[in-house]
């Protein structure tokens, strides 16, 4: 819970200033600066970032810079979109390339899965990466199409916080009782020998 929660520290960050200023571009250039300090502090206490971090920081410099330079939050509300359409890509695509999926190398050491079950997950995680990318690009460009720039920039960022959490934590107990069904139970070599004491 304690990752989940750094994961989405950047987010709080944003929406707080935004909620605060009522202006996307302040909000923006805090979540670039957040996340930068996000990375450069996994860089500094681990050595080493993770991949789709390090293409979170990218998306948001670029992004984030490109709202700034250009004084339009288009750039900025294109970014949930376009990082989820790529996670969801490298997964699909990773089911033609090696012998396992990046989900079953992610968390193989972790879960004992079936190979049917891992490639069940895989197109779990696909779905759900497709379905925020949709998500947010309805919102950020089609919700409220009769309302105010402003008004439509208020309710993405509401949607942004509490849409994308809200459906991450849905996800996640899904994915918690689709786990339960399938994972393989080690015996407990301990409690076999105590019972035959």
């Amino acid at each position: 819970m304690s990752k989940f929660l750094y994961e989405f520290l950047p987010i709080v960050l944003f929406f707080g200033v935004y909620k605060y200023t009522d202006d996307i571009y302040t909000a923006t250039l805090f979540l670039i600066i957040a996340t930068v300090l996000q990375v450069a502090y996994e860089w500094f206490t681990t050595r080493s970032v993770e991949k789709n971090r390090m293409i979170g920081l990218a998306l948001i410099v670029i992004l984030g810079g490109a709202t700034l330079l250009f004084h339009d939050d288009a750039f900025i509300k294109w970014k949930v979109t376009i990082i989820n359409l790529l996670f969801a890509l490298v997964l699909a695509g990773s089911h033609f390339i090696g012998q396992k999926t990046i989900i079953e190398r992610m968390m193989g050491s972790m879960l004992s899965l079936s190979p049917r079950v891992w490639k069940k997950l895989s197109y779990m995680w696909i779905f759900y990466f497709v379905f925020i990318a949709a998500l947010n690009y309805y919102f950020a460009f089609h919700y409220g199409a009769s309302l105010s720039d402003t008004e439509r920039t208020d309710i993405w960022v509401n949607f942004k916080f509490y849409g994308l959490l809200g459906v991450t934590l849905v996800f996640m107990l899904i994915q918690i009782m689709f786990l339960s069904r399938h994972m393989k139970v080690e015996p407990d070599t301990n409690s076999s020998i105590k019972e035959n004491e």
